[in-house]
């Protein structure tokens, strides 16, 4: 099992460099503009490289019968998420088919966990599944943030875990962390939609199969760390829908985003992992709680979490339209 451990992430560095030089050839270029927060023109679609050494991972496993489950269903979901950002990053689609897959997408990893025989678990999973790679893809949007938040919460699944639970967890992690150099503190390339939403992906695959250490599922315990990107991604699209702008349409309203135009991309990806590690000590913390417990500490840190979003958006004098009024 440590051959794999050991050989993701090198898979993932040569994916990703390979990917670059496909990109620079082919004009896969994300230029600067007002809806982005990069000021150089930057390759994307380096997550091909991560997404390489996962397939390879769940492939090699499955065939070895060491992937708990039908690992066929589990790869099918993550190439499905990953073409279709592929065909995105090379040809624009419409956000209703790119849905649609990730339901598929979701579908599938459902009846590769074999939760198909409860329906409700089987819609949970779908639903989970399109959530993930959305709040990925929305909060990839500054240098390192995407890999490093991914990197944290798949750690802490790791440490929650047992056994080869925990060998695959860790694997995971390798592969986003192995991304990292290429894209922080300055982005040689961008994951682009090929591997923003195949890490939402992948994270909600390790959460459904990593048995915990110990009595409280590594599911709900990684809400922990997985807070600031969902209360962030939420609470952007919450205060966009009320108030009536078209939220469907790419912005920069998100506070990572605000934060980046004041202070840089480096101390806001650093600001959001210290968030993150804390909340996955919590769950470590919580690791043996009751369920009641979890749910009320679940419950503290995200408002905590909305509360410190919404301050912070007031601080920086949030206007439609996505500028503060110093960036105007």
């Amino acid at each position: 099992m440590w051959g794999w451990v050991l050989a993701v992430p090198l898979l993932s560095a040569a994916g990703t460099w390979f990917a670059r030089r496909y990109a620079l050839r082919r004009r896969l270029i994300d230029e600067p503009g007002a809806r982005r927060s990069h000021a150089v023109a930057t390759p994307r679609g380096g997550g091909a490289g991560p997404v390489l050494a996962l397939a390879v991972l769940i492939a090699g496993l499955g065939l070895a019968g060491r992937w708990p489950g039908d690992w066929r269903w589990s790869l099918g979901g993550l190439l499905a998420v990953a073409g279709i950002g592929a065909w995105d990053d090379h040809r624009p689609l419409g956000a209703g088919v790119r849905l649609v897959t990730h339901l598929l997408a979701g579908a599938a990893l459902a009846a590769g966990v074999q939760l198909w025989g409860e329906p409700v678990q089987g819609v949970g999973v779908m639903l989970a599944v399109a959530v993930a790679v959305n709040v990925w893809n929305f909060m990839d949007g500054i240098d390192g943030i995407a890999a490093t938040q991914a990197l944290i919460v798949a750690l802490a699944a790791a440490a929650l875990g047992q056994g080869d639970a925990s060998l695959r967890a860790l694997a995971v992690a390798l592969a986003f962390a192995a991304f990292i150099p290429f894209n922080f503190p300055r982005a040689r390339i961008f994951l682009g939609d090929v591997g923003s939403g195949a890490l939402g992906y992948a994270l909600v695959l390790i959460a459904l199969l990593t048995p915990a250490r110990g009595s409280a599922p590594v599911a709900l315990l990684l809400l922990f760390p997985a807070a600031a990107f969902l209360v962030d991604a939420a609470a952007t699209l919450a205060m966009r829908m009320i108030q009536g702008e078209r939220w469907w349409t790419p912005h920069t309203r998100h506070l990572y985003q605000a934060a980046a135009r004041r202070y840089g991309h480096a101390p806001v990806t650093l600001a959001y992992g210290a968030w993150s590690s804390t909340g996955g000590v919590l769950a470590w913390a919580l690791r043996d709680a009751g369920e009641s417990l979890i749910m009320a500490s679940l419950a503290l840190w995200y408002t905590a979490a909305a509360g410190l979003w919404a301050c912070v958006q007031r601080v920086f004098g949030m206007k439609r339209g996505g500028m503060t009024e110093r960036d105007r």
